[in-house]
């Protein structure tokens, strides 16, 4: 348990759950049940990470940690990116339905993030409707896909930025695998290919110009915002020299990143210090990435090694401010 002075958080925008069970995965292509291990297998492979299934886990490790309300998404595995549009819709809409169900059951802890399908846009327009008309404006989106080819800054994506605009939403976006093979020793996919993919997405959208015709979006991305504080001063270099393709018309990538919210999980104070220059002090949210080891496990542990200002608004008060924005205050 914490020490009695640690710090209450106020919202966790990163924690994963399965919300499915043997007998609402049903017959889709590329979905199946292992009954041996009770887990979901997803193109052969199972998911085998017995807290991801338990709702009940997730809260208690909350209590735990002082973690009031944590806001919930499917893991990158169920994001099902090889899916086309037929197998992606019934799909998408199952997941969907028991993530409210899961977080209905507890409604005083948990939020859904309903997932967006990144592989296709029209799809992903349509859940934001579907879903706005419920009035859930929460969401969780792959932040591309290198195997596809997916680009945020495609005109494709237009509608749907247009929707998450009309619904005042918050998207968090979720780094999937890449494809270069180079990063398959070591777990580099993981370690240093997901950073990548999420400044990928990030660089996209603010070059783009998305952030700035839809102001009413709240993209957050994970993991920090990856390797983007990184190469911020590149890529204003880039528009200053005009390379090629840029349109300096958008406004300049670091204004466009402090348009971003990022979590907290960073695994370094420097590089938590980075994010706070590139984002803003008041962007970066508390994320745990529960329950992967990738993740904080120790929350109050790495509050405790930055500066006090900054982790207040971690634990507390930028959520306050994310929640007042969306009118969920």
């Amino acid at each position: 348990m914490p020490h009695s002075s640690a710090l209450a958080i106020r919202l966790d925008i990163h924690a994963h759950l399965i919300p499915l069970a043997r007998s609402s995965v049903g017959n889709l292509p590329g979905i199946g049940w292992d009954a041996d291990r009770d887990t979901i297998v997803v193109d052969g492979k199972p998911l085998a990470v017995p807290q991801l299934y338990q709702p009940a886990a997730l809260i208690e490790w909350m209590d735990a940690h002082r973690i009031e309300r944590a806001w919930i998404s499917i893991p990158p595995t169920l994001y099902c990116l090889n899916q086309d549009e037929a197998a992606a819709r019934p799909w998408v809409e199952r997941v969907n339905d028991a993530l409210a169900e899961v977080a209905s059951r507890h409604s005083d802890r948990l939020n859904a993030l309903f997932h967006l399908p990144v592989r296709h846009p029209m799809l992903a327009t349509a859940t934001v409707k579907r879903q706005a008309a419920h009035g859930d404006a929460r969401f969780a989106m792959p932040a591309g896909s290198a195997a596809h080819g997916l680009m945020l800054s495609d005109s494709a994506y237009e509608p749907l930025w247009e929707a998450l605009a009309a619904a005042n939403a918050f998207v968090f976006l979720h780094p999937s695998q890449g494809c270069d093979a180079r990063l398959d020793r070591y777990s580099l996919q993981n370690l240093l290919g997901n950073p990548f993919e999420t400044a990928v997405a990030a660089a996209h959208l603010a070059m783009s110009g998305v952030p700035e015709r839809h102001p009413t979006i709240t993209f957050c991305l994970a993991h920090g915002g990856g390797v983007t504080g990184a190469v911020a001063g590149r890529l204003e270099r880039g528009r200053e020299t005009e390379r090629p393709g840029i349109d300096t018309a958008v406004e300049r990538p670091r204004v466009a990143f402090r348009r971003f919210c990022v979590d907290c999980i960073t695994h370094d104070p420097a590089a938590l210090r980075l994010a706070a220059a590139t984002f803003g002090d008041g962007q970066i949210l508390f994320g745990s990435d529960w329950p992967f080891s990738m993740g904080i496990t120790d929350p109050q542990a790495r509050l405790a090694e930055i500066d006090a200002a900054l982790a207040r608004g971690i634990a507390a008060d930028n959520a306050e401010r994310l929640l007042r924005r969306l009118g969920k205050a």
